[in-house]
């Protein structure tokens, strides 16, 4: 009966609230997401350094249950967020956080990084907490479908481990002509290209 009672508790919603980018939000997370106790720490310092106007239409790339997301759209309340992430768990969830935030500029949709996303669809502002082990040749393609889905003007934020920090400055180079470093903390880099124009 013990491990009955052990095995409930693990299919209960974890539930926490955090403050990213000087918005507080609620979750609602499981087990089999990506950090689901508690913001990691590059998306803490991604957070701390991107800027987004008012009107910003917005795209978190890869969202999880949603925390990017959901600050840009805070910080957005003229323009539209969208979230998009491959796993169905991770759009479900962070559709139910947007929810239980009231946030009514945002949605979540089930697509492999851009590849299910309307095909008008444009941004002001694209953020994505990069994985690990995502595969440099996904990266490409998102930094070059990236700059597409990119009105004029328009910023390129990622965060990730230190490790392909090299990699990133030399392929955000490569796409966009610039790149710029924001900030390097102990494990992670958060960094931005701007497309030219405006």
């Amino acid at each position: 009966m013990e491990t009955e009672a052990w095995l409930a508790t693990l299919r209960k919603d974890i539930a926490f609230e955090a403050t990213l980018g000087g918005e507080l939000l609620r979750f609602r997370t499981t087990w089999g997401l990506f950090s689901p106790r508690e913001l990691d720490e590059g998306t803490l310092l991604l957070g701390d350094h991107i800027e987004i106007a008012r009107d910003d239409d917005c795209l978190d790339l890869g969202c999880g249950y949603g925390p990017i997301g959901m600050m840009m759209a805070e910080k957005a309340p003229r323009g539209r967020t969208l979230l998009v992430d491959k796993d169905f768990v991770a759009v479900e969830y962070a559709n139910r956080n947007i929810a239980l935030n009231g946030i009514a500029n945002a949605e979540a949709l089930l697509s492999n990084g851009f590849d299910h996303l309307p095909a008008d669809a444009r941004f002001d502002v694209i953020a994505s907490n990069i994985p690990a082990k995502v595969g440099k040749e996904l990266l490409t393609l998102w930094l070059h479908e990236g700059l597409r889905r990119l009105n004029p003007g328009g910023r390129f934020y990622v965060v990730t481990i230190n490790g392909l920090r090299q990699f990133m400055k030399r392929n955000l180079t490569e796409v966009f002509g610039n790149y710029r470093k924001l900030k390097q903390g102990r494990t992670y880099t958060v960094a931005v290209a701007h497309k030219p124009g405006r």
